[in-house]
């Protein structure tokens, strides 16, 4: 049976990224092995969890995921989590965890980094853009060491082991017969305090630098949608270097609607329009097309046109557009226009009057009920 990323998350299917990693830090936190040590059942919660997390937080795992389910992934090689190593996971990750606890939090890796070497950005671009995709001057910001300290934030370039910890970022103490850990108040967990802080970067050990670039939006992007640009992230102390994940909100049209790969749109036409059968021309994306309308059409009625919606960003087929009537009636009514109308409705006889014929006897019948 498929995993169920979303209950593993305790989020819902529409949930955006922003809700995903919310439930991801929660998850984690709740179940990280350096809270729950010795707890087998936290600790393969705990991958669960993460693999959860790497399939809904991927924009084309994720899409794969709904479509296919967890033999989906399979097939198409994105889900090869049994031969994975879950502490490398946790260097990833490491910079959620440490804004999450303060700094405070270490795992069992060696190398400590203040910051996720990946960054995020958001971008709004137009509903046009969204569709058809376009080319963006994008303005983003990444970490690097700071120079002048090289990244230790300590003036003299070195830092001194905490007194308090011992350098193990914790400190235990009894109550009764139980003892307990706790984040070292004295050097917020970091194992190390700065005696000389370095002005240039106030003790934090990194700057940050602002730069742009171009991309290219594909077409097809939706709200929610991530693009990973490579090697744009932030720097470590060790050169290396992470990626920008750039998160796309598309705008809004006046009259067209968007559901995934589909377009709605409302179209307005006066009752006399449906009563005749007209046929209308109808805008879409990329053209018309003609509508004729069916006699005795009724209000909300929907007509689906296959291929005239948004092109699937990850395989290039075409949605519909759905085109909904709504149909308006003349608020007033001229003494000509009124005795036109009367006109009209004894010419159809008794067909202009049906509820008559509907309703024929059923006074009678109800007196009956009571008698």
């Amino acid at each position: 049976m498929d995993l169920e990323y979303y209950e593993i998350l305790e989020i819902t299917k529409d949930a955006n990224s922003g809700a995903i990693k919310k439930a991801y830090r929660t998850q984690a936190l709740k179940f990280h092995p350096d809270r729950n040590r010795g707890d087998k059942n936290a600790e393969e919660q705990f991958k669960l969890i993460n693999e959860a997390y790497q399939v809904l937080s991927d924009s084309k795992k994720r899409s794969t995921y709904d479509r296919y389910g967890k033999k989906g992934l399979d097939s198409q090689g994105f889900s090869n989590f049994s031969d994975m190593d879950y502490t490398d996971i946790m260097g990833d990750l490491g910079g959620i965890f440490e804004s999450a606890f303060g700094g405070g939090f270490h795992s069992s890796q060696k190398h400590q980094r203040k910051y996720s070497l990946d960054a995020e950005i958001e971008i709004n671009i137009a509903f046009n853009e969204a569709i058809f995709g376009c080319n963006k001057e994008v303005k983003y910001s990444y970490k690097k060491p700071c120079k002048d300290c090289n990244g230790t934030g300590s003036s003299s370039g070195k830092k001194s082991t905490c007194s308090q910890c011992n350098g193990k970022g914790q400190v235990f103490y009894r109550q009764g017969f139980m003892t307990y850990s706790q984040t070292c108040p004295h050097c917020n967990g970091k194992g190390t305090i700065v005696k000389n802080p370095c002005s240039t970067c106030s003790a934090k050990g990194y700057s940050e630098q602002s730069d742009t670039m171009k991309i290219d939006i594909p077409e097809g992007i939706d709200s929610g949608n991530r693009i990973r640009v490579a090697k744009r992230g932030n720097i470590d102390d060790n050169g290396e270097q992470g990626d920008l994940y750039i998160q796309i909100n598309a705008g809004e049209d006046e009259h067209f609607q968007r559901h995934n790969d589909d377009i709605y749109i409302e179209v307005p036409l006066f009752f006399t329009q449906v009563a005749l059968g007209e046929e209308i021309t109808l805008p879409t994306l990329r053209g018309e097309v003609k509508l004729e309308l069916p006699m005795g059409a009724k209000d909300k009625q929907q007509f689906v046109f296959k291929k005239k919606g948004v092109k699937n960003v990850h395989t290039g087929e075409l949605g519909s557009m759905v085109a909904q009537i709504k149909i308006k009636y003349p608020k007033k009514l001229s003494a000509s226009q009124r005795e036109i109308l009367t006109k009209l409705q004894d010419d159809f006889g008794i067909e202009s009057n049906p509820h008559e014929s509907t309703f024929e006897g059923t006074v009678e019948k109800i007196k009956g009920w009571f008698k």
